[in-house]
């Protein structure tokens, strides 16, 4: 009887695996906003009060904020699972309201964020109203924020490679990934090796060259979970917009809304 027992369990694992992982086969929804107001002044504007009321929710149906980190070191292959109902929250540009609207959420809710920033645009005085650098400081003091890459001045790879020679168009290219990198690292002082592409937009080549500059993961907004499927050079974020809501929004965190093919804006 012993020996049958056996058998029957073998086969079990044979025919059946191990159980799946919290991860399979959905993944992380990995969440992006830019900015915050008491009006949607933009298409990129999502209302402080509407951020807040989706924090509340992920809160009361518990959902756990992880750090972006977390979910990467997984990716690599270097970290568990993030647990069953995680999702994970970041934010591009640097611009002022992430500051003035967003930081204090973030604190009242006590949830890690990765911010990605393009440091031309930090401290200078300009339509974009980027935050200092002594913000930046003072968001990584906090302990929630990790700062990351999001090139160096924002530009758009598809039409600067459709108007530029091939070598201007390389020069460029390697510009926006090596000295942003080197421009946050020396002023922040952290280690920055993950990168958001602007507008989207990402190739074979750019993402090869990103690889070359020392990111590790590299971030789209392809509207799907991230996970171990996709290329750790496009991993797949949600554009987070004022009209997802609350409806909209659990949608997304609940892996309703998850698209096929790429999505620039």
């Amino acid at each position: 009887m012993p020996r049958i027992f056996a058998a029957l369990f073998w086969l079990a694992v044979c025919f059946c695996g191990p159980a799946a992982s919290a991860d399979a086969p959905a993944g992380v929804p990995v969440l992006c906003y830019h900015r915050f107001g008491s009006t949607v002044a933009d298409g990129m504007t999502v209302k402080t009060e509407v951020f807040a009321a989706q924090l509340q929710w992920l809160k009361d149906n518990g959902y756990t904020v992880i750090p972006l980190k977390t979910l990467v070191n997984y990716l690599k292959g270097e970290g568990p699972a993030p647990p069953p109902k995680s999702v994970v929250i970041t934010a591009d540009d640097a611009h002022q309201t992430v500051y003035s609207d967003m930081l204090p959420l973030v604190k009242k809710y006590n949830i890690p964020v990765t911010l990605f920033c393009y440091p031309s645009c930090v401290s200078r005085v300009s339509s974009v109203k980027c935050m200092t650098w002594e913000q930046l400081h003072e968001l990584k003091n906090t302990g929630l924020f990790d700062i990351q890459c999001h090139t160096f001045w924002h530009p758009n790879f598809k039409q600067d490679k459709k108007k530029m020679k091939p070598e201007e168009y390389e020069k460029s290219v390697q510009t926006q990934l090596a000295k942003s990198k080197a421009a946050l690292e020396k002023r922040l002082g952290t280690k920055v090796d993950l990168l958001a592409w602007p507008f989207g937009i990402y190739d074979d080549y750019l993402e090869k060259e990103a690889a070359k500059a020392g990111y590790v993961v590299a971030f789209s907004i392809d509207r799907r979970f991230a996970n171990k499927s996709e290329k750790m050079m496009a991993q797949p974020r949600y554009l987070m917009t004022n009209g997802d809501g609350i409806k909209n929004f659990a949608a997304i965190v609940e892996g309703k809304i998850q698209e096929k093919g790429r999505k620039t804006y």
